[in-house]
């Protein structure tokens, strides 16, 4: 009897292990997207403008405002005037490279997203649904940041 007990709890335990290790794991969950991925997810969208730490939205023109700007994963991109151009004798469109630098903390734009601006950007935040980019412009002979939120 008792050899039937050695031989009985040994394979009652190798099943309990068995059993327990077979359980099914709980689904993946989806990897988080690279920022490529979601600064070129879809067209971005002028949403607001700070300056200073004040919204300066309203005093921007109708014209720069439906402006938008897409960003290829091969590292091209277009900014288009939108439905109201401000001076119909400029391009509707421009094409720009872009790259992120600074273990991507940054972005570079050869070409300049906004009136006024230029194409060094930082990257405050980017989500899926919006883009933050703050840069030093020149107002007047006085430096003052820049924050343009941009959305889907």
């Amino acid at each position: 009897m008792k050899r039937k007990i050695h031989f009985i709890i040994p394979a009652f335990l190798s099943f309990f292990v068995l059993a327990v290790s077979c359980k099914k794991s709980s689904p993946d969950t989806p990897a988080e997207k690279t920022k490529t991925e979601l600064i070129t997810q879809s067209t971005w969208k002028f949403d607001n403008a700070k300056v200073g730490g004040s919204d300066v939205s309203a005093l921007l023109d109708a014209c720069d405002k439906d402006n938008t700007v897409t960003f290829s994963s091969n590292g091209s991109g277009i900014v288009d005037e939108g439905a109201s151009q401000c001076d119909p004798s400029d391009p509707a469109t421009v094409d720009f490279t872009w790259i992120f630098e600074n273990n991507e903390t940054t972005l570079f734009a050869s070409a300049p997203l906004f009136p006024g601006g230029n194409g060094n950007f930082t990257i405050i935040s980017l989500s899926s649904t919006q883009l933050v980019l703050s840069q030093n412009i020149d107002i007047s002979g006085s430096t003052q940041n820049a924050i343009i939120t941009l959305k889907h």
